[in-house]
C-alpha cells in the first residue's frame, strides 16, 4: 500500500463528517464464537503484545518484565529492562518495534518510573539484541517524560505509528488528577504526535509554542488504552470513561474532546456530568459504552485467515470480559458488530502477520491466546 503522507491525513481529518455518538453498552455476547481459542503461554499481568516481523512476539508484564516469545509459546526473558513503578495501573506498559524494525532493531515502550509522586510515564527506546539464548535491550534512552512528574494511576502509555513511519502518537492518561487535563501546558489526557527520537513534530498544530503545547496533537481525554491506525489512515483511540462513558474517538489535529468538562458518563461518586451533546466545541466519540466494557487494546483487522473482519478493529474489553468487533462505514462514523464473552479481562490485541489474532489476559497467570477460525463450524 503506497505510504499516507501526513497532508493527506490532514486533508482526511477535516473532511470526515460524523454523526451522533452511538451507545453500545447494552450490546449483549453472540451465542456461539466464529473461532477457536487456544493457550499457547502464560505470563505475570501482561500488559502489551506486539509481533515483530519474522512473527515472534514481545509481550510485557506491568511488574517490569518483559519476554520474546514463539507461536509456539517459548519464552526468553529480555534483560536490561528500566525499573518501574509497579503498583495499582502503574508499571511496564506498552511495547512497538521501530517502523524501521528490520534494519534498525530498536523497540520503543513506556512505563511508569519510580520517579515523583505517584511515578512518572516514561517513553524510552532500546535496540533489541537477541544472541543464541539471550534477549537483551541495549543502548536504551529515555526520549520523552511526562511533564510535569507525578500522578496516580490512568497512565495512558499506548505507541502508534502513522502509516508512513516517520512519527509516533503517544497517549497520557489523566493520572487521576483530572483538573489537570485541560491546561495545555501539563502532559496529561493528550494524545502527542511526536518524531521518532521523542521531540515535537514540527509541523504539529501548536509546534511553535514549545513545551507540551508543540507535542499535543489532540486533549481531553481520561483514560487512553487503545490508540491505532485505521487501514484508511484515521487515527482511532478508545477510552475509559468514569462511571459510564467509555469512549472511541476518531482523533483529529487539535481537537479537543472534552473530559473533565463533559462525559457520557458520571462521576463515581454519583455526580453528574454534562454530556457532549451540551457543549458541541467538545469532539463528541462516534461511539461509546454505557455500561462500560473498559476498553483496553485496539487493533484493525486486514489479514487473510478472517476475511470478513477486514477493516474491522478490535477492542479488550477489560470489565466486559470480552473481545468486541467494531466495523466503520468510512465517514467517521463506528457500530459494535459483535463482542465474544471470553471468561476473562482482555487486555490487549494484536494481528500476527499469518492474520491469526492472538489476546492476553489481564491476570496472574494471564494467559496468551491464539484465534483462529472454527473449522467444527464448516
Amino acid at each position: 500500500m503506497k505510504p499516507i503522507t501526513t497532508a493527506a491525513l490532514l486533508l482526511l481529518f477535516a473532511t470526515s463528517a460524523h454523526a451522533a455518538s452511538v451507545n453500545a453498552g447494552n450490546h449483549q455476547p453472540s451465542a456461539t464464537k466464529p473461532f477457536a481459542a487456544s493457550e499457547v503461554a502464560t505470563f505475570d499481568t501482561p500488559w502489551a503484545l506486539a509481533f515483530l516481523p519474522d512473527g515472534r512476539m514481545l509481550v510485557t508484564e506491568k511488574p517490569g518484565h518483559l519476554f520474546l516469545v514463539t507461536q509456539d509459546g517459548k519464552k526468553t526473558p529480555i534483560v536490561n529492562v528500566p525499573s518501574v513503578a509497579a503498583q495499582g495501573q502503574n508499571g511496564l506498559l506498552d511495547i512497538a518495534p521501530s517502523p524501521n524494525f528490520r534494519s534498525d532493531h530498536i523497540v520503543y515502550l513506556t512505563y511508569v518510573a519510580p520517579e515523583g509522586s505517584g511515578g512518572t510515564l516514561m517513553l524510552a527506546r532500546a535496540k533489541l539484541t537477541v544472541a543464541g539464548t539471550r534477549s537483551s535491550l541495549d543502548a536504551l534512552s529515555v526520549i520523552w517524560r511526562q511533564t510535569p512528574e507525578g500522578g496516580v494511576g490512568q497512565p495512558g502509555g499506548i505507541i502508534a505509528f502513522d502509516p508512513d513511519g516517520t512519527h509516533l502518537f503517544l497517549t497520557v492518561g489523566d493520572r487521576m488528577r483530572p483538573q489537570s487535563v485541560q491546561n495545555p501546558d501539563e502532559a496529561r489526557g493528550k494524545v502527542l504526535r511526536l518524531t521518532l527520537d521523542g521531540k515535537a513534530a514540527p509541523d504539529n498544530p501548536d509546534a511553535a509554542a514549545g513545551g507540551v503545547r508543540a507535542e499535543t496533537w489532540s486533549t481531553g481525554h481520561r483514560n487512553p488504552y487503545g490508540l491505532a491506525f485505521a487501514p484508511d489512515g484515521a487515527l482511532w483511540l478508545n477510552e475509559m470513561g468514569p462511571r459510564g462513558g467509555d469512549e472511541l474517538n476518531l482523533i483529529e489535529p487539535g481537537k479537543n474532546y472534552g473530559w473533565p468538562i463533559v462525559s457520557n458518563g458520571d462521576n463515581y461518586n454519583g455526580t453528574p456530568i454534562p454530556r457532549h451533546a451540551t457543549r458541541p466545541e467538545f469532539a463528541a466519540p462516534a461511539l461509546y459504552w454505557n455500561p462500560v466494557i473498559a476498553p483496553a487494546g485496539l487493533a484493525f483487522y486486514e489479514g487473510g485467515m478472517f476475511p470478513q473482519w477486514r477493516g474491522s478493529a478490535f477492542i479488550g474489553g477489560l470489565a466486559a470480559s470480552a473481545l468486541v468487533r467494531v466495523t466503520f462505514d468510512g465517514n467517521g462514523n463506528a457500530d459494535e458488530a459483535e463482542r465474544w464473552d471470553m471468561g476473562a479481562r482482555i487486555r490487549d490485541v494484536a494481528v500476527a502477520p499469518d492474520g491469526a489474532l492472538w489476546l492476553i489476559e489481564d491476570d496472574d497467570p494471564g494467559r496468551l491466546l491464539r484465534l483462529v477460525p472454527d473449522q467444527s463450524t464448516d
